[in-house]
């Protein structure tokens, strides 16, 4: 890649600018930056898809396997690059998982027993080879995340370019992704790019990392743990996440406590304190609210989809003020479960209440009083053509003066950062730019309940952090807030209340520090808990346990 700069159409600057880099067969690259830096558009440029089919402009070259991708074919550039998109849904294109991930290699008229090889190796790489002849609609969102995955190993590409590929998936997921790839890099032919928020989990992974700033140029291209610990707080400043024990570290300088060099994993941060006979201090516990009457009832919820039970006779309060995780491993049923709470899944009759509703009777407009959706993926709920027209749509729909709309969208625009971004289309956002857009088109009509499904998704650190605040900010004005999340350490830092789901019933519930507080919990639930809070908990006197 030489000096590349890429604009979307309408954008008024290009993301990512003068970038230059190559990669060599046998790295595994990590790609950073705060979100609208470009990563994701810089990643469509490798394969082609800028500038052949995604409407922008290119300056510069790239080249793969020898190939100028601007001259190339994108169909003979997908044997070069294999690519893994941040929504598995939009490269899902068959009725089975099998013919799934054989598809490719039929498109390159690959010997049958080649095309059954490739399609078994992938499939058993990545936990997918009993579940072969379901439809890829039966996976949960991680399960199409990791076929995904198995259909750009099936291509034998040298290059394997992965966008946010863990972001879906639960601890285990996340293993078994990483284990496949290890193996994949192992053989030494091929090599991987990959954008990632999980740190914790790449970091034992990768071993060269790329930072791109705001403005989309590389800031920083070496090594990856040196330009983690040498950068760490360039970083932080950037907005671009951190490993979450240098994270800890950073934070305990606060203390007076100096971990040199900064650990890169919660193995390193146990060493280190061990090492200095160190003490962490008990993160203060997020404040609860006060016992109330349920806002949210669930009684004997069961939900059906596709003939099969997801949800079996769910019992549920959620109190007012509250802010609720629902977690779980990868087919809990934690998407449907809000889904259900919130009516975009209709439940049964009399079986859920919201502030006095039951969403399967109400109607849409008063359903939408009380609580707000944000979808897992955004682009779900896009129907307007500018930012500003999808901000104001439900306003609109209220007969809420325009004056007041005005000033009710500048306002939420100045609040996510997107007041550039007023007159662009919803789709030319970047992945972070289109969750911040999707939790304001929720919260711009002030509901009593907010329900979002994994909300940090594609966000930088300090676009999360303020979301979280933001969330919690709601939280004490009265708004009850309920999440569905992967992130354990999340829901650590910011949950009241937690629920554990498990093969579509509720296996714990309760205050967020008496689950955490046994780890047995998750771990019969198909969990573990964050390996940071692990090791910060075994380095608290016992009193505080």
């Amino acid at each position: 890649m030489r000096d590349v700069s890429l604009t979307h159409a309408d954008a008024a600057h290009p993301s990512p600018r003068d970038v230059t880099f190559d990669i060599e067969q046998g790295e595994v690259v990590l790609l950073l930056g705060p979100s609208g830096s470009g990563k994701s558009t810089l990643t469509l440029a490798l394969n082609g898809l800028i500038p052949h089919a995604v409407p922008a402009t290119m300056t510069g070259t790239v080249e793969a396997g020898g190939l100028d991708t601007a001259q190339t074919h994108t169909a003979t550039l997908s044997t070069h690059v294999a690519m893994v998109f941040q929504d598995p849904d939009a490269q899902i294109v068959t009725g089975t998982v099998y013919d799934e991930v054989a598809f490719g290699p039929e498109n390159l008229r690959l010997p049958l027993d080649e095309v059954r090889a490739r399609a078994e190796d992938s499939l058993r790489r990545v936990g997918l080879w009993e579940r072969r002849d379901e439809n890829p609609d039966r996976l949960s969102g991680g399960g199409r995340q990791r076929l995904a995955i198995a259909c750009a190993l099936a291509m034998g590409s040298p290059l394997i370019v992965l966008d946010e590929p863990t972001a879906n998936l639960d601890p285990q997921g996340i293993d078994d992704v990483y284990a496949a790839l290890t193996d994949v890099v192992a053989a030494g032919d091929r090599a991987i790019l990959l954008v990632e928020h999980n740190l914790d989990a790449a970091m034992g992974f990768v071993t060269r990392a790329i930072v791109l700033d705001r403005e989309g140029a590389v800031a920083f291209d070496g090594p990856a743990g040196e330009v983690i610990r040498t950068h760490a707080g360039e970083l932080l400043e950037m907005g671009v996440w951190l490993p979450a024990a240098t994270l800890a570290a950073l934070r305990m300088r606060g203390d007076g406590i100096r971990l040199d060099p900064l650990p890169l994993t919660p193995v390193e941060l146990a060493t280190a304190l061990d090492a200095q006979g160190v003490i962490a201090a008990a993160a203060p516990a997020v404040p609860s609210a006060p016992d109330a009457a349920s806002i949210i009832r669930a009684r004997g919820l069961t939900v059906t989809r596709h003939r099969t039970e997801i949800l079996h006779g769910i019992d549920l309060d959620i109190a007012p003020g509250t802010l609720t995780a629902i977690v779980g491993a990868n087919g809990a049923g934690k998407t449907t479960l809000i889904q259900a709470l919130a009516g975009v899944v209709p439940p049964p009759k009399r079986r859920v209440d919201v502030d006095g509703l039951d969403p399967a009777t109400a109607s849409p407009r008063d359903l939408a009083a009380r609580i707000g959706f944000v979808f897992q993926n955004p682009e779900h709920q896009f129907i307007a053509h500018t930012v500003f027209e999808e901000l104001a749509h439900g306003l609109r729909l209220r007969h809420v003066p325009d004056a007041e709309i005005a000033e009710r969208v500048q306002e939420m625009l100045a609040r996510f950062g997107l007041g550039h971004k007023a007159e662009v289309h919803p789709f030319l956002l970047s992945g972070g730019e289109k969750r911040r857009l999707s939790v304001g088109t929720a919260l711009i009509t002030r509901p009593q309940v907010l329900a979002l499904d994994e909300p940090t998704f594609g966000q930088d650190r300090a676009r999360a952090s303020e979301l979280l605040a933001l969330l919690q900010g709601l939280r004490a004005e009265g708004t009850t807030i309920v999440i569905v999340t992967h992130d354990l350490q999340l829901v650590a830092e910011h949950a009241t209340h937690t629920v554990i789901l498990a093969d579509g019933r509720v296996h714990a519930a309760g205050t967020t520090a008496e689950l955490f507080a046994d780890e047995q919990t998750f771990t019969s639930a198909g969990l573990r808990l964050p390996a940071l809070q692990r090791v910060l908990a075994s380095h608290r006197p016992a009193a505080w346990s």
